[in-house]
């Protein structure tokens, strides 16, 4: 057997916790539990929120219907930027599918312009959404939205 290179995984960056009502949930963690909202996109009924400052970690709220990879759970681990450019060839060498935000095939990371994150998917033997993301130091890019890795590099 192939000894992996495992990942060097420093904390829990983000959960998510789905919602019946977005609208109340926001109105609780932001007025009721103090959280600053991150991010809101009512076209895919999700709001995000940060924990402890931002780019420190992540709350995500979605909306009935709305979560990723079919969710039936969602948790990322938060990882230094070498692992995360790494990242591809573990999840692939671990005999898992690299995948991207909606659960499609990818050839490497993505990046999350508003955030703005490198990050990668996998699900885990039960199908839960496992995620390694790393928080970069740019300006977010909103109008980028989620594309590969290569492109945010390239300006794109």
């Amino acid at each position: 057997m192939t000894q992996l290179n495992k990942p060097a995984i420093s904390g829990i960056y983000e959960t998510h916790l789905p919602v019946r009502n977005l609208e109340r949930s926001i109105a609780f963690y932001r007025d009721t539990m103090g959280l600053e909202l991150a991010h809101r996109n009512t076209e895919r009924n999700i709001a995000f929120f940060w924990v402890g400052g931002k780019n420190r970690s992540m709350l995500g709220l979605w909306g009935a219907g709305s979560a990723p990879l079919g969710m039936v759970l969602h948790f990322a681990f938060q990882v230094d930027r070498d692992t995360i450019l790494n990242s591809y060839d573990f999840v692939k060498d671990a005999g898992l599918a690299p995948l991207g935000l909606e659960g499609e095939p990818v050839e490497e990371p993505v990046v999350i312009g508003w955030m703005p994150a490198i990050s990668i998917y996998f699900k885990d033997p039960d199908g839960h959404s496992i995620e390694m993301i790393h928080v970069l130091d740019e300006p977010s890019r909103p109008d980028f939205g989620v594309q590969p890795l290569s492109a945010w590099l390239a300006g794109d």
